[in-house]
């Protein structure tokens, strides 16, 4: 379908931006973080997009960043969160802190964006736990090794963050011979530096 637009900005809403691609305007619901990163840019612009196509209705939601995008696939994966309240999440939500409400179970905090009551929150944290490897991947840039993967969360569990953790592990050399424990103690040499 339609993977990303480029085209130059037409206009901004709360919750959407439209954009001219060649004489053509579409609406893109998409998040804060975004209206606010296009707006601070001139000239072309390129989103990355999904189309979400129900019975009564056709919508295109857009991202500055792939990353951005998985995050959003990944939220609205959950049952009762739709396009729009992915949105709403993301745009409350760093990448980061989303992470980390979700691996330390705080509902009370994921509570906090409207339309989400505690049980969503909770249905959320249970859904998307098992996930959380991915939320690791995407703050990366790229695919985490299972070994990094594990040394990522060990070093949240020790109280690093998750920025401090995945910025540690992705500056050790990729030598494949390293244990878990091994790049965790190398790790934790780097961050303390």
């Amino acid at each position: 379908m339609i993977a990303g637009l480029r085209g130059t900005v037409a206009g901004a809403d709360a919750d959407g931006v439209l954009i001219d691609v060649h004489g053509v305007i579409y609406r893109v619901g998409t998040s804060a973080t975004t209206i606010a990163e296009l707006g601070q840019q001139s000239g072309e612009v390129q989103l990355f997009t999904r189309l979400v196509v129900r019975e009564d209705q056709m919508a295109l939601f857009g991202f500055q960043s792939q990353e951005e995008l998985a995050l959003f696939d990944l939220v609205t994966s959950v049952s009762g969160i739709g396009p729009r309240l992915g949105c709403a999440i993301l745009s409350r939500f760093t990448p980061d802190r989303l992470h980390d409400a979700l691996s330390n179970g705080d509902v009370t905090l994921l509570a906090t964006v409207p339309g989400i009551g505690q049980k969503t929150a909770a249905r959320m944290i249970v859904d998307l736990r098992g996930k959380l490897p991915q939320l690791g991947a995407i703050t990366t840039g790229g695919a985490v090794a299972p070994v990094d993967a594990e040394a990522i969360e060990a070093l949240k569990a020790l109280g690093y963050s998750l920025a401090e953790a995945n910025a540690a592990i992705a500056s050790l050399p990729r030598d494949t011979s390293l244990t878990v424990e091994e790049k965790i103690v190398a790790a934790m040499h780097l961050i303390s530096e």
